[in-house]
């Protein structure tokens, strides 16, 4: 590919020109599975080009952190080289968190089977916006009491940790429930029409319901964004199947 400005060829395709300073790109859709990553790259609507990334994933779990770690900065590197308006990502979710970490431009989430062609569908519409606001400060509402002491914060802490939180409310306690020797368990009901959920938490027969505002727009986004708090909160050992 040739810079669409001066003509200058470019290393790879969709490559920032640093011969007249000229973006070629405006936009990279990253389509991660665990071995490979499919970059995409978009001016407007136009498909510029495509790049694919591949590894070997290790079976040792040292080893595997390391290549992990070495396979998302290659794709960060490649992204970089672009130097793109705004980054969407779907697919594999811990290649796309670590790659995300050594990131620092405006990335989206895209909840899709086909995620350049959800990206060119939608366009100017507003995707899975990243919320930047600390943790702490995303608590609200007039209820003020978490069950399970340490753990229900914890819980609460992994919801709000989510780039696509916005706020958490947190609701009334009902201890009329039935008791449970399991300690605190916490769960993420399925998304309402406008992409929002709720954090059911559970403690011995105490049972609370948070209400977890998301930038979602809608069931399918907010479904996404579920998936994504119900992993966290199992990889916390938080989880109530």
């Amino acid at each position: 590919m040739d810079c669409r400005r001066c003509g200058t060829p470019l290393e790879r395709p969709g490559d920032y020109c640093l011969v007249c300073d000229t973006a070629n790109c405006d936009a990279v859709v990253v389509d991660f599975e665990r071995d490979r990553a499919e970059l995409t790259m978009l001016d407007g609507e136009e498909v510029v080009g495509k790049t694919t990334l591949t590894t070997v994933p290790e079976d040792d779990p040292e080893s595997e952190t390391v290549e992990l770690r070495n396979f998302a900065g290659r794709v960060a590197d490649d992204v970089r080289r672009k130097r793109p308006e705004t980054v969407f990502a779907a697919g594999n979710r811990d290649v796309l968190r670590e790659t995300r970490a050594q990131l620092h431009h405006e990335f989206y989430r895209v909840a899709a089977d086909d995620p350049v062609e959800r990206v060119l569908e939608r366009r100017g519409e507003r995707s899975l916006e990243v919320v930047e606001t600390p943790p702490r400060e995303k608590l609200g509402g007039s209820h003020s009491t978490l069950i399970g002491g340490r753990n229900g914060r914890q819980a609460i802490g992994v919801v709000a940790d989510h780039p696509h939180v916005k706020k958490v409310v947190p609701g009334p306690i009902d201890a009329g429930g039935m008791g449970s020797q399991t300690g605190l368990r916490a769960k993420v009901t399925r998304a309402d029409d406008n992409g929002n959920v709720r954090l059911l938490l559970r403690d011995g027969s105490s049972v609370q319901e948070n209400r977890i505002v998301t930038t979602a727009m809608d069931r399918e986004t907010g479904e996404f964004v579920r998936d994504d708090l119900n992993e966290a909160l199992t990889e916390a050992e938080l989880r109530d199947e």
